[in-house]
């Protein structure tokens, strides 16, 4: 039985979600900005770990935006197969609440219309969609906001077949060193292996609004997550980029069926707030 949802109903959830996601810190995220602030060892880096923590405290309590880039919106959808949406067209209907959320939280607008011309369009919309359609009757909305400090720090590389694992390592190890600082670490480091070569840089973006700390359920993937990290965090980093040692706090990744004749990688790697947030109607 098919059951109607009023595209109402999807801009308030995402309008919602827009302010929500920017004056909150996700509790995942929270979580390790705790335990950093706990375990680093450079003085240098507790310290700024610690700010980073009362700028959280501030925003929280004045109700303002934890980073000054609210981000171009980013939001996936997974539509049940039995969902029906009523009373106009479900892009239109995401757009229109990320521009009320945008509005109403008096958040920074930061999309221009045009890629060359440059001409902001005052609502930061659009925003960029992904949608996928899944089982059952419900809709789940993940909301992720995207600063272009990290993400233009971000990398894809076609790599061959027998460039192998270790071709894949130096790939991410490489583009968590050319960022450096500009990401603004502790960042979270999205992973997309496979696939082609859009695939692959979708994947490594949904990877980072997995919960931070959960592991990819694929055992020789979850420990190829804890090498890299390992290794991302020996760089010497730290938060920042004055050093330290704790660079990242997470590596997620996401893997795809490729062709035999290539092994794209994508790296997606975001700052210390990753703002993410999901519900589900």
């Amino acid at each position: 039985m098919l059951r109607e949802v009023h595209v109402e109903e999807l801009t308030e959830h995402i309008k919602e979600m827009c302010i929500q996601v920017n004056y909150q810190l996700s509790g995942d995220m929270e979580a390790a900005l705790n335990r950093a602030a706990q375990e680093e060892e450079s003085p240098l880096g507790r310290q700024i770990l610690c700010q980073l923590e009362e700028n959280l405290q501030i925003a929280a309590q004045d109700r303002i935006p934890i980073c000054q880039d609210t981000g171009m919106a980013v939001i996936f959808l997974e539509i049940g197969q039995d969902v029906h949406f009523v009373g106009g067209t479900v892009e239109n209907a995401v757009n229109e609440g990320v521009r009320r959320g945008y509005a109403e939280g008096f958040l920074r607008k930061s999309v221009v219309g045009d890629p060359l011309e440059r001409i902001n369009t005052k609502d930061n919309t659009p925003g960029v969609i992904h949608m996928s359609v899944v089982p059952g009757d419900k809709v789940k909305i993940t909301v992720a906001p995207k600063g272009f400090g990290s993400e233009n720090m971000s990398r894809i590389f076609m790599l061959k077949p027998a460039d192998g694992i270790e071709g894949v390592k130096s790939c991410v190890l490489s583009a968590v060193e050319d960022a450096g600082p500009n990401a603004c670490p502790p960042i979270v480091v999205g992973v997309g292996i496979g696939g082609t070569f859009e695939k692959c840089a979708v994947m490594a973006k949904h990877a980072l609004t997995r919960e931070c700390g959960r592991h990819s359920e694929i055992p020789h993937v979850k420990d190829l997550e804890e090498e890299l990290l390992e290794k991302i965090n020996k760089l010497g980093i730290g938060p920042g980029g004055l050093g330290g040692t704790t660079t990242a706090f997470a590596v997620n990744i996401e893997t795809y069926p490729t062709h035999i004749a290539g092994l794209p990688v994508a790296v997606c790697i975001c700052c210390h707030v990753n703002r993410h947030i999901t519900r589900e109607i």
